[in-house]
């Protein structure tokens, strides 16, 4: 059976999505690799008591490294691959796989002659909700959060302090295929989250070097196009 870790980075989890996500995910990995980045609620103590009885690799920052955003990147990277995977997932604490892949997940894996599996990730605005307009459109291209971890593969990463990726760039060379099972990424759901992630772009990316600026003042659009999610 191919061996599935879960690699994650997290920050001040523990009253937004982390145990959805924890819950949603840990029937089917057979590992986890988090990093706490400087949490100062339970973030760590729910990755334990959620992830009990699965071997779990939790490396707590005493400070936050997401202002170099690569460089946090590279510790989640280094430590992940420490653990000898076979098959890497990178999900952040609020993205959810829906339902379905649980049950696809064990033959995709023991089968794929492929080295990368790309999915869609949608922006969820609200609960039910994601948003679908020019600045907001991720969910219309696959992209990759499953890997086949090859040791002799040249791994160069984008070095940019935001918008790194969470996988060395070169991964993109590999071959892959696009599965039909979906991302939830309920980062941008709540009101107060939209706006502490504004405030965090505006200061660390004040002219917009590493990131698109009109996507940076569009998060506070009042009247966004919402599409309501259907299973």
């Amino acid at each position: 059976m191919s061996k599935l870790t879960l690699s994650m980075v997290v920050k001040n989890e523990g009253h937004r999505y982390l145990r959805e996500a924890l819950l949603k995910h840990r029937d089917w990995i057979d590992e986890a690799v988090i990093i706490d980045d400087g949490s100062t609620d339970h973030t760590s103590e729910i990755c334990e008591e959620l992830l009990s009885g699965i071997p779990l690799q939790l490396i707590r920052n005493p400070e936050s490294r997401f202002a170099n955003e690569v460089q946090l990147r590279k510790q989640q990277w280094e430590a992940t691959v420490q653990t000898n995977p076979e098959w890497i997932l990178n999900l952040d604490g609020d993205e959810v796989l829906e339902d379905q892949f649980a049950h696809q997940v064990g033959d995709l894996l023991n089968n794929c002659e492929q080295d990368a599996i790309y999915f869609r990730l949608y922006d969820m605005w609200s609960e039910t909700s994601y948003r679908d307009d020019a600045y907001w459109s991720a969910h219309h291209y696959y992209r990759p959060f499953l890997i086949r971890y090859k040791p002799d593969y040249p791994y160069i990463w984008k070095e940019t302090p935001q918008h790194c990726g969470r996988f060395p760039a070169t991964i993109n060379h590999f071959s892959y295929l696009c599965h039909p099972a979906r991302i939830k990424h309920y980062g941008w759901a709540r009101p107060a989250d939209r706006k502490e992630k504004y405030e965090r772009y505006m200061r660390l990316d004040p002219n917009a070097q590493y990131g698109w600026k009109e996507q940076y003042d569009s998060i506070l659009d009042e009247h966004p196009n919402l599409v309501t999610w259907e299973e």
